[in-house]
């Protein structure tokens, strides 16, 4: 695995183009714009990108290993992947460079190393011994095709079989080959007359390691004499073989077959099997041959001292169990056990007590690999219950759509949220403690909480503690249990807005201090929740129906419905609180027929029981307005101190007092303008005439393709044909969407104009407007052709006023413009602080009912935590606002550009956000070109840029986010969470940070052999594999069969790796060996070793500085 730890900052080359930026600012600003000089303290010696941990269920699996000693469990995946799991806490991620799929992963038993075989016919070998793994050899074959491989336990011999039935022997400490090579037509001679097909299985007699079981995929099995170089025995059976198992005796095995069946074969009658089992097989009277069954996958076979042996199977279920789910088929003594799967079965493995093949196996456990879920199934208790999994493996339970991450949360966040998520849990698991236990913890050097926010398919919304590099589910909200269910497909009439998924999450809103959340959905639905402790029942859900949407009419002539002139108050005048029993309009129609002020969804109209935790507050939806749905969300804002929520889309902007449910403001885009609109609007004729008139809710918009609805690159949020999981499919190309249209940002054409969404929203105190002389409460609002906006908001009161006072609203004139949408909005003081919107304290406000109502009251009354209390009232602010082209830093109240900074020219910002490290803050960026960057503010200098992943599909701009303390996230795959760090400091933590995987355990006794079995034989046979195999005896293997890689250990895992892996443990092992060999011939090999690793660090360090500047080779 490489290495990426090498930084790359905008110093050398790209220094020029930054200078010349700065003097391009100086000479735009000169004497004139005399900004007091703040202190920066960020350099780009802060600054280093690296990833850090990957999170969730390993996508695409496909190989499955055990280290039955370490207790560590290995996952291979269709991408080359490889997942690494310990105690829970302990995971590792790493990645074979040519992405080709592993198909079959082997431990070396208790010595810290792996061996991986892949599709594209190498092996490697990993050295587990370190933090972060690497690959020490790699083998890659040249003229055959790698089916299986079985390195048998305590041996350094690893059998490879091949699709031309042929079988090579590697020497996993030189990975070299042996001469020693088992042809197919020699292991089958004159038993068959066509080719035995590809090796399916190997293993050797667990009694005697110089017999060797080697299994064809047409149905022929071989007992190949090691020492003897010919077959002892040939056993065959009409039907192809999928798997071999031994009994751990040595003298019966178990084959599975095609056809559904299992045989079970004595090892010295090879004429037919002593039985044959159909276990899923309708048994037919007459003694007549059961029905075929679906093939049996697996098979294993596991032996107890103290009962019937387990016999353990995948697969093999009769053709006509149409629709049944996967199964996992346990047979012990006379029962049989299926066990049903939600997903189809990759691999399975039977954990058991000893590592010894020729000892009684005591399995304790199996686990499956699934296509989308690890289970483990504990074989111990009765009906087989299943361990409750401690991995963050549930992340894909249901689509991730959006996702949302916190770092430096409130301290006693996580545990709340603990508290209400641990109710939640499921019965009925195992009672034993999970069982792969293996490695150890790193040392959390973070002192801070972190918060990971996923946003799903289903409508639900997921809290997972990620603090110290782990990560582990809180709580899980479902949005959807607001909405009546439709009973049957014909019933959905109203969520044709999104053919599938209708309460899928699209934007997250919450603010940590107070606990609110407020969610937007894809039917054009906004949720309001409150954190409480207290379980209440809701009478009615309380709702509000918004109709928001407009229609240009003549420029020179506006209607007289339309807003009034900018300075008046708009909407506002008496805001009436919409009863909240009424659930107005379901099935409304105007007079033509079409569909007008429908929702998308129903409201339960029962009672609602909300458990502890997040329960709604006020439920919001957009209405159809004249046969037109509403269109999706693509902006939203909650404030706690102010007590409001801002939500818009490409009509124009909604705002509501979710103390009072009143709508405060229902504007369409054009009208926060007023007289300033910048723009040329056409009118759109051709729906006019279909609109209903009306005041200030309904101003309309016109026909729309719905593949087009927002031309805006910002964010696939507008675009409803790319609101959900269909976007999340890995296999999107950025090319089919509107994502890498560019756009010009003076647009003139109708196609263009009429989409100007509101792309971002900000509450804050600040200057409202140039000749304010103290800071008032506003929104900001940012729009996707670059214009921001400023509306002014005047709260009455706290206390019992401000639930009977209306909230005034009005837009303040105040326009600033950028190139590209905005994304992102923030406040510095006169120090080049942040300064945090306003909220309130969370407190709880269920309060018993025998309180009276003052008391309620005075729970309720914001608490608000005021930037301005702190800040002079001469004292100027910065603006800092972030484009997907620019970021601007606006002096207040002047409203003078301070600093200017083109963030790209080609490409364009899918995330921007204001973070705080170090003490400090930046702007970090991400753009579709797959550059990171970071600028200090407010001065806007490039600190960091590193190309790290190109836009590939919709899901990485979905889901991509910066935080505090130099931290990112980003969905890699459907499954999994990708974390990645910027921080210098981070990267240098890392190693201390991460777990362990190898911890120095002692390999258990060998099964005692017994006096009797000693004397007269019978016990098991030991095998030099050395004389056997190595070069003295069978020669050298030809070059052209095979060509050895020396791995990219890392120069730290070299030599440890050499002389640890398969020195100290082997000298160990050896030394306690029955055989007694002499310990010189191991100094020898081990010296030598050491030697070529020093020659391979000299290599490698060659390689190094030849590459070191080189722009791929930091991933």
């Amino acid at each position: 695995m490489r290495k990426f730890n090498i930084r790359k900052v905008l110093d050398g080359l790209t220094a020029g183009s930054s200078s010349a930026s700065q003097q391009q600012q100086q000479q735009q600003h000169p004497a004139g714009n005399r900004e007091p000089e703040i202190q920066e303290t960020l350099q780009s010696e802060h600054f280093q990108l690296c990833k850090t941990v990957r999170h969730g269920f390993p996508y695409q699996p496909s190989a499955l290993a055990f280290d039955p000693v370490q207790k560590i469990l290995a996952v291979g995946t269709q991408t080359g992947a490889l997942r690494l799991f310990g105690r829970p806490g302990v995971e590792c991620y790493c990645q074979h460079d040519s992405g080709a799929a592993v198909i079959q992963l082997q431990f070396l038993i208790n010595e810290g190393a792996l061996v991986s075989a892949l599709a594209d016919d190498t092996l490697h070998l990993w050295n587990l011994r370190q933090k972060r793994p690497a690959i020490l050899h790699s083998l890659k074959f040249c003229r055959e095709r790698v089916t299986f491989c079985h390195l048998p336990f305590q041996s350094k011999w690893l059998y490879v079989g091949t699709e031309r039935g042929n079988i090579h022997i590697v020497n996993v400490e030189s990975f070299t080959l042996s001469g020693y090579v088992i042809m197919w037509n020699k292991a089958i001679e004159l038993s068959s007359k066509s080719h035995p097909g590809p090796v399916v299985h190997i293993s050797d007699n667990p009694m005697d390691e110089g017999k060797l079981l080697i299994g064809f995929e047409s149905g022929t099995v071989v007992l190949w004499d090691l020492k003897s170089k010919k077959a002892d025995y040939r056993y065959t059976y009409d039907e192809a073989i999928h798997s071999v198992a031994w009994h751990h005796e040595g003298k019966q095995f178990i084959c599975s077959h095609s056809d559904g069946t299992l045989t079970i074969w004595n090892v010295r009658s090879p004429a037919k099997p002593v039985q044959t089992i159909t276990p899923h097989g309708k048994q037919l009277k007459d003694g007549k041959k059961p029905e075929p069954c679906k093939p049996i996958l697996k098979v294993e076979f596991k032996t107890t001292r103290s009962g019937e042996p387990f016999i353990i199977l995948s697969g093999g279920l009769s053709y006509d169990t149409v629709g049944r789910r996967p199964c996992l088929t346990v047979m012990h003594g006379k029962s049989t056990a299926v066990l049903e799967m939600d997903y189809s079965i990759v691999d399975f493995l039977t954990l058991c007590e000893t590592p010894y093949p020729n000892d009684f196996q005591e399995p304790y456990a199996v686990v499956v690999l699934l296509e989308k879920d690890l289970v483990l199934i504990d074989l111990a208790q009765n009906g087989y219950p299943i361990f409750e999994n401690p991995y963050p493996l549930s992340i894909h339970e249901s689509p991730v759509t959006c996702c949302e991450y916190f770092a430096d949360c409130p301290v006693d966040l996580i545990p709340a949220l603990y508290s209400v998520g641990a109710r939640q849990k499921r019965q009925g698991y195992s009672k034993k403690e999970w069982p792969i236990n293996g490695g150890n913890w790193g040392l959390g050097a973070q002192s801070y909480s972190e918060i990971i926010i996923t946003g799903h398919a289903d409508g639900s919304v997921k809290f997972w503690d990620a603090s110290a590099i782990n990560l582990q589910v809180l709580y899980k909200l479902k949005t959807s249990k607001v909405f009546e269910k439709s009973r049957n497909k014909d019933d959905k009439p109203n969520t044709d807005i999104v053919d599938e998924d209708p309460y899928a999450i699209q934007i997250i809103s919450w603010c940590p201090e107070s606990r609110m959340l407020c969610i937007a959905g894809v039917s054009a639905h906004v949720i309001i929740y409150r954190f409480s402790k207290q379980e209440v029942i809701t009478e009615v859900i309380p709702m509000l129906e918004v109709r928001l949407l407009y229609e240009i009419s003549d420029v020179e002539s506006p209607e007289g419905d339309q807003a009034p002139p900018l300075p008046t108050p708009v909407g506002s005048a008496n805001p009436q609180p919409i009863p909240p029993q009424s659930h107005p309009s379901t099935s409304s129609s105007s007079s033509d027929g079409l569909r007008d002020n429908v929702p998308c969804l129903k409201v339960k109209n029962s009672p609602l029981k909300q458990s502890p935790g997040y329960q709604t507050e006020l439920v919001i939806q957009l209405v159809w307005v004249g046969g037109e749905p509403p269109q999706q969300i693509t902006s939203l804002a909650v404030n706690s101190s102010y007590g409001l929520v801002v939500f818009g889309n490409c009509n124009g902007i909604a705002m509501v007092d979710y103390l009072q449910k009143a709508v405060l403001l229902n504007l369409g885009t054009i009208e926060l303008y007023g007289s300033n609109d910048p723009y040329r609007r056409e009118p759109r004729s051709p729906r006019k005439s279909r609109q209903p008139s009306g005041g200030l809710c309904d101003i309309s918009e016109g026909t729309v393709v719905p593949e087009d609805r927002c031309k805006s690159p910002t964010s696939a949020k507008m675009s409803r044909k790319l609101s959900l999981p269909t976007d999340l499919k890995p296999d999107l190309d950025i090319k089919d969407n509107s994502f890498s249209r560019s756009r010009s940002s003076s647009v003139t054409s109708i196609d263009k104009e009429t989409r100007e969404a509101i792309s971002a929203l900000h509450f804050c105190e600040t200057f409202t407007r140039k000749a304010d002389s103290a800071p008032s409460r506003c929104l900001w609002v940012g729009t996707t052709l670059g214009t921001v906006l400023v509306i002014a908001l005047n709260l009455p009161p706290g206390g019992e006023q401000r639930l009977l006072q209306p909230v005034i609203v009005s837009p303040s004139g105040t326009i600033l413009r950028l190139k590209g949408a905005i994304l992102r909005m923030a406040f510095l003081d006169s120090t080049g602080c942040l300064v945090p919107p306003a909220y309130e304290s969370w407190k709880e406000h269920n309060v018993p009912e025998e309180k009276d109502e003052k008391e309620k009251l005075k729970k309720r009354r914001p608490v608000s935590v005021s930037p301005s209390s702190s800040q002079e009232i001469s004292e100027n602010q910065y603006a800092v606002i972030c484009s997907e082209k620019q970021a601007k830093v606006i002096s207040l109240p002047t409203q003078n550009c301070a600093y200017k900074q083109n963030i790209t020219e080609t490409s364009f910002v899918l995330r921007g956000d204001i973070v705080s490290l170090s003490n400090s803050i930046c702007l970090a960026c991400f753009c579709a070109n797959g550059h990171i960057m970071t600028f200090s503010l407010p001065s806007l200098r490039p600190l960091l840029d590193v190309y790290y992943l190109p836009l590939t599909n919709m899901r990485i701009a979905r889901t991509f986010c910066f935080t505090n303390n130099g931290q990112a996230l980003y969905l890699v795959s459907p499954t999994e969470i990708q974390r990645l760090t910027y921080s210098q400091e981070t990267c240098e933590n890392l190693q201390e940070m991460l777990g362990e995987l190898f911890t120095p355990v002692e390999t258990p006794e060998a099964p005692n052999r017994g006096f009797f079995k000693g004397l007269f034989g019978g016990g098991a046979q030991s095998l030099d594999r050395e004389e056997l195999f190595g070069e003295s005896s069978s020669g050298k293997a030809s070059r052209s069969l095979a060509q050895h890689i020396p791995g990219p250990g890392g120069i730290e895992g070299v030599k440890g790796a050499a002389s640890g892996v398969v020195g100290e443990l082997a000298r160990a092992r050896l030394a306690l060996d029955e055989r007694g060999q002499k310990l010189s011939d191991l100094e020898e090999r081990t010296a030598a070793m050491l030697s070529s690793a020093d020659s391979f660090s000299k290599h490698a360090h060659e390689m190094m500085l030849k590459y070191k500047d080189k722009k791929w080779y930091q991933f």
